[in-house]
Order: C-alpha cells, then structure tokens, then sequence
C-alpha cells in the first residue's frame, strides 16, 4: 500500500512539474488559497469560542485553567497562519480571500473541544494532501510548517476528550475536494468578492454513529491528563463547580466503533446497488461491499481503521487508491478506536 501511495504521489508531482511555469504558479497560489479558506474557518471558530465561554466556564466543564490558556494558544496559532498565507498570496500578486460567514453546531464547552479535535485534524490531512501539489519549494516549507502545528493541535484537543492522541503511525492524506467537502458545512456565505475555489462537494454522507471518544484505559471528559495538571486536592471538583469530588466514571462516554463493527450511514439521495463502502486511513485506502437500504448502507469497519477515517460511497472497490471520480456521497467523518499497540521488543 505504501508503495502505491509514493508510486502516485511522484507521478503527480512529475505531472504538475512538467506544466509551464505560469500554469505551476497558478496551482501553487490555489493551493495557498485553499489553506487560507480553511485557516480562516478556523480562526474564525477558536475566536467565536474564547468570546463565547469564559475560563470559568471551562473549569465547570473540568478543564483546568492552564488548559484554557493553552487554547489561546491555539487561537493565535490560526490567526497566524492566516496573516502568513494572506502576506505570500499578496506577494505572488494575488488578492487573498477574505473570511467568510459561518455556522458551527456546538452547544458547550464539551462538544467545543470535541468538534475542534476533527477540525483539527481535517486540517492536518489538507496540508498533507495538498502538499503533492505544491511546486515551490519555499511555499512547500510554510506549508510542512503548518501542517506541523496542526498537527499538535490535534493531539492536545484528542487528549482532552479521552482519544489516543496519536491513533494511528501515520497521518491521513486528504484530497482537496472532500476536505472542502467537509469544510463547506459550516459556510453560510462567503463575499462576493472572493475568488471561487475550484471545487464541487461532494454528495453529503453521514453516519449513524453517536459521538463518542472513549478509547484511553481509563477516560472521561475531561482526560485525566488535562484534569490533573490543575489539581490540588481532592476537592478538586467542589472546587470547580462540580459540587463534588470529580469522579472520573461520571462522565464515562461511549466507546467508538472498533475493526469489525458494523456501522450504518446515510446518504442525500438513494444509493446505487453494487456500491462500496470506502474507508480512507492513514495511507490505507479500503472499499467494503456495502448492505444497502435506499438512502443507507453499512459495513463493517476494517482492521486498516485506526482513529478519525474518511468514509466515502463509491462505484467501485477503490483498491488503494480513491479516485474521485468513483465517489457517489462522501466524506462522513467516523472514529474508530485503535487497537492496543503490538510492540516487538525483539526489533530493539
């Protein structure tokens, strides 16, 4: 499977290198484009979020104080990445796009964190993905940059909710149109003055699946981990607003779906029979054949599945290698828990 990612990955970037230069500068300054639409999605979030909850708000909510003030780190992290990107679009001659209005479904503090964690991620497979497209090697080093604190983005925000913060030995490339897919849900309207991006979504797909993220031995929401930095004593809890002292079983969430467990998704319109279940992780990319039901179909999730895994509708069995072309509806984002780690202490 590796082999065929970097058989792919090289026979694009020898496909984009071989354009003329003002056709490569094109895609590079598309690309750049893209990132910002997406950091501007998510400076966007972090900042409705700090005006919209209080440290104390969070410290109800279990989280500790030098967890709130972490994720303001975050915040300034994305407003960052916007002014970086917005600065090398100007430079290239190119007017950077503005942010745009959004509609983001968390109620609390505890989904906040939740739906910033697959932001987060998403995130960190669209610089990956995209990286293959980029032709300039300076442009290439800010992006590489990026992807880097996303990525510990990332693994702050799974700890935080009770996820292995690194489920899986390697990351989730992405391609351009599903992570617009994805990001397009949470766009209400953009200016007008904005240069469209070119990318269709996708047909929405959706799982049936609760949101759970209890995968640590011993988990909660808050994680222990973020809990403890801020605890004294055992009245850490009453202290906080919990009333009591915090009993990490209390707020126990369910676990995800692990490899084989059957989970059902629904689709727009009514899927075409013979269709697969196409489950995109790490560098695996494997198609199911599904059991359909009109606008539903499952299967079960495959051993390759280890944490956040794109799932998509296709025609046909992808085998290695989605093509976007083969997709009906897609992507659902689905948890998977990552088995335990199989260490082979004989390699040392």
């Amino acid at each position: 499977m590796l082999s065929k990612i970097i058989t792919a990955s090289a026979a694009l970037t020898s496909l984009v290198s071989a354009l003329p230069t003002e056709k490569r500068q094109n895609i590079d300054t598309t690309v750049l484009q893209f990132a910002l639409t997406l950091e501007h999605l998510e400076n966007v979030f972090y900042k409705q979020a700090i005006q919209k909850f209080s440290q104390q708000d969070f410290m109800k909510a279990g989280y500790s104080a030098d967890y709130y003030n972490d994720l303001k780190y975050i915040a300034y992290d994305e407003q960052q990445h916007v002014l970086a990107l917005s600065a090398a679009l100007t430079a290239a001659g190119v007017t950077p796009n503005q942010a745009c209005q959004y509609s983001f479904p968390y109620t609390d503090v505890p989904s906040f964190i939740t739906l910033s964690s697959v932001l987060e991620d998403v995130g960190t497979s669209a610089y990956l993905g995209g990286a293959g497209l980029i032709t300039s090697k300076a442009y290439l080093t800010v992006a590489g940059s990026i992807l880097a604190t996303e990525a510990r983005h990332t693994a702050f925000q799974r700890t935080a909710i009770g996820e292995v913060p690194m489920p899986n030995p390697f990351q989730t490339p992405l391609d351009p149109t599903s992570v617009y897919t994805l990001a397009a849900m949470f766009i209400t309207s953009c200016p007008t003055t904005n240069t469209p991006l070119p990318f269709t979504p996708f047909p929405a797909l959706a799982t049936d699946t609760k949101t759970c993220t209890c995968e640590e031995p011993q988990c909660g929401m808050p994680s222990a981990y973020i809990k403890a930095r801020d605890r004294k004593n055992d009245n850490w809890g009453k202290e906080h607003g919990w009333g009591s002292t915090w009993d990490p079983n209390s707020s126990k969430s369910c676990m995800p779906p692990t490899a084989g467990t059957q989970v059902m998704f629904t689709a727009n319109g009514t899927i075409k029979a013979n269709s697969y279940v196409t489950f995109v992780n790490g560098l695996n990319v494997v198609s199911v054949a599904g059991k359909i039901d009109g606008m539903n179909i499952s299967a079960a999730v495959p051993s390759q599945a280890m944490g956040q895994t794109y799932v998509f509708v296709t025609s046909k069995n992808e085998n290695g290698t989605l093509t976007a072309a083969d997709v009906e509806y897609g992507p659902a984002v689905l948890e998977v828990a990552p088995p335990a780690p199989a260490i082979d202490f004989s390699e040392s």
